[in-house]
């Protein structure tokens, strides 16, 4: 046997400490890359205009005497959400249609990112049409004047 055997000794310390720094570069790399890669929608360009003021609007409907607000929030570019502020218990129990209108009007509203060609069902006819009413003006006070 004239092969000659090498006995390699590696120490498990050693070992452990290679396989944590290796670990940790790929993670250091990885948040580079992700930290520094060019971002597509960052700011927007000339050709797009902020279309709303970022903010939460509000304003405010009667209906059978009483009053209720309503709440829009916006960021530069989108209708982020449409809801009731502070809806009295008292108002759901005699209106008990007004939640649902506004949580299918909201829904499509967002989807949507207009007050246009919204469906609802007769039931709700006059309540979301007051409702959408409220949310345009709403709207209107958002919007960037040029």
């Amino acid at each position: 046997m004239s092969a000659k055997t090498k006995i390699v000794v590696l120490r498990m310390k050693e070992l452990i400490y290679t396989a944590v720094f290796l670990g940790l570069a790929v993670v250091l790399i990885t948040l580079f890359l992700i930290m520094f890669r060019p971002r597509q929608d960052t700011a927007p360009s000339s050709s797009q205009a902020a279309a709303y003021i970022p903010g939460v609007y509000t304003s405010s409907m009667t209906l059978g005497g009483q009053s209720l607000n309503v709440e829009v929030t916006v960021n530069a570019d989108e209708i982020r959400s449409v809801s009731f502020v502070a809806l009295d218990e008292a108002v759901t129990t005699m209106y008990p249609l007004i939640q649902p209108a506004m949580d299918d009007l909201a829904w499509q509203i967002m989807e949507n990112q207009s007050t246009e060609n919204l469906s609802y069902s007769q039931e709700t006819r006059y309540t979301s049409q007051s409702l959408i009413g409220a949310i345009d003006r709403a709207l209107e006070k958002a919007k960037v004047r040029n």
